[in-house]
């Protein structure tokens, strides 16, 4: 078992969608030599500025997150613009969640994500690495 490694992504000025990609790539443990389909990757994310993310396009007015309890006529809508600014994390958490795998390993993998709207986090003492420094090929 290795020991997990700690990566730092700032979101400001970053397109969510080559983000989100580099960052699930990274989650799923596909970087490593010892890659297998059917283990969770050990390696964390920290994800801060999440409010500073760019979307391409008319996506910041087009874009629409829907969620639905299974009761009739009881579909929840809430477009990106106003979770942005409500909630900015989040649109970074369902970008990388719907790139990974649909499987039990998933929500275990989401444990390794951690995404911040501002730049502090607790994380110090782990002394994460920036991620564009270490796999610079995606992230611009």
């Amino acid at each position: 078992m290795t020991t997990p490694t700690w990566y730092i992504v700032d979101a400001k000025g970053k397109t969510l969608g080559r983000m989100a990609t580099r960052i699930a790539h990274v989650l799923r443990g596909k970087h490593h030599v010892t890659f297998v389909p059917y283990k969770e990757g050990t390696d964390h994310v920290i994800v801060t500025n999440a409010s500073g993310v760019i979307l391409q396009g008319n996506k910041i007015e087009q874009k629409v997150y829907r969620r639905h309890s299974g009761y009739f006529g009881n579909m929840k809508e809430i477009p990106v613009k106003r979770l942005l600014q409500e909630r900015p994390q989040e649109v970074i958490t369902r970008a990388v969640k719907g790139m990974l795998p649909r499987n039990r390993l998933r929500a275990r993998m989401m444990l390794h994500l951690h995404v911040y709207p501002d730049a502090t986090h607790p994380y110090d003492a782990q002394k994460p690495q920036a991620l564009d420094a270490v796999f610079p090929a995606s992230l611009s």
